[in-house]
């Protein structure tokens, strides 16, 4: 992809129209990308991520932690508590495993709903649509604050039964969500469109143990028309309410039911992100 385009078009599917990628301007799927080692990602967003780095030399780690956060969620869900649909809002670029891959590795019948707002990761759908013949993959191109939108989309309604319980995944994204935009309200929304038996997963960034670092990173992101919003544990246990938190509760998103892919040197302060599931009575 040329680097010095203002506007860079997705080469489209037949009778699609190009979509236009919006280099202009970073955007947080395409900065966790690249603080993921990624290539889909343009100089805006390399930039904003580099600066980021400068003011907290640790901003890799929390995006790999909560990446492994999210591999073991979808697999408990699926093998403990037997669920077989998901709905994963605010998916970011493909990275394997992603959530179909996943969940399809325990029960290949399950059923994945994507949803993002950024013209790359629509760019990249198709691998984000590549479901065991027993299971289902959809995207739908929304924003999250757009509730209404993805609960009525076409994709959504032919792939998820509302009358059987869902996953819904909020990972790593709230924090994008600033208060003026009532992200407690959006959330409750969607849990309340989902029948009893359903879940809650949710990662957030937290200032928690080193405020000053994540502030500096908020202010930058700020600047680049990125609005970050990191909250204190218990604003973020909020998201939570009316809902059976699973042990071991909220948690650093290393301590969630770890495995052999969680960093043993990693700190609490260099992972920065609490993470818990919930189950709708």
């Amino acid at each position: 992809m040329s680097s010095g385009a203002e506007w860079m078009k997705a080469r489209p599917a037949p009778g699609h129209e190009p979509i236009d990628l919006q280099t202009d301007r970073p955007h947080p799927a395409r900065v966790y990308d690249y603080l993921l080692g990624g290539k889909d990602n343009f100089p805006t967003d390399r930039a904003a991520a580099e600066q980021g780095l400068k003011a907290n030399p640790a901003s890799r780690i929390p995006p790999r932690e909560n990446r492994n956060f999210l591999r073991r969620v979808v697999e408990y869900l699926a093998a403990e508590e037997g669920v077989r649909q998901f709905l994963d809002i605010g998916t970011g670029i493909p990275t394997s495993p992603n959530v179909h891959e996943v969940a399809q590795a325990v029960a290949p019948e399950s059923r994945i709903v994507y949803v993002d707002n950024d013209p790359i990761v629509l760019a990249h759908a198709r691998a984000l649509l590549t479901s065991k013949p027993e299971g289902r993959t959809e995207y739908v191109d929304a924003d999250l604050r757009d509730v209404e939108r993805i609960l009525d989309s076409p994709q959504l309604r032919s792939a998820i039964d509302l009358d059987q319980p869902v996953a819904l995944l909020l990972i790593a994204i709230m924090h994008f969500v600033g208060d003026a935009d009532q992200p407690y309200d959006i959330v409750r929304r969607l849990v309340d469109a989902l029948p009893s038996g359903s879940y809650l997963a949710l990662s957030h960034l937290t200032g928690d143990f080193d405020a000053a670092a994540w502030e500096r990173v908020a202010a930058i992101y700020a600047k680049q028309g990125v609005t970050m919003q990191v909250r204190p544990h218990d604003d973020i246990a909020r998201f939570f309410d009316g809902l059976e938190l699973l042990e071991p509760g909220l948690p650093i998103v290393t301590k969630w039911r770890p495995d052999a892919d969680v960093d043993p040197d990693a700190t609490d302060t260099q992972v920065a992100v609490y993470g818990g599931v919930a189950r709708k009575p």
